[in-house]
């Protein structure tokens, strides 16, 4: 396989990835998903800004969160996001950090 075709293929399953987190199950929880996963739907969006950073592309986090959620990030968290458990914060924390790293 060429590298353009795996590229074009990389970019369809992220495109269908997201669209499955945002369409499909948007009632789970990005909590839930770094728990269980190790990575959510702001990871999604970090990777994507970091992709761009990496082709000399200027993009805020804000702007990353837009492209992955579909709307701004508040409006999501206000349609979406429940509150979550002590216990399902502390394992966040865990995660995040083994994840992700130190909370800045």
């Amino acid at each position: 396989m060429d590298d353009a075709t795996r590229t074009e293929l990389e970019a369809a399953a992220f495109r269908e990835l997201v669209h499955h987190l945002m369409v499909k199950r948007p009632e789970v929880q990005n909590i839930d998903l770094m728990n269980l996963g190790g990575f959510c739907r702001n990871c999604l969006s970090r990777w994507y800004q970091e992709a761009a950073a990496a082709r000399g592309i200027a993009m805020t986090k804000e702007e990353a969160r837009e492209i992955v959620y579909g709307m701004p990030y508040a409006d999501w968290v206000a349609q979406h996001q429940t509150e979550a458990s002590p216990e399902t914060k502390a394992a966040f924390e865990v995660a995040y950090t083994e994840n992700v790293g130190p909370r800045e």
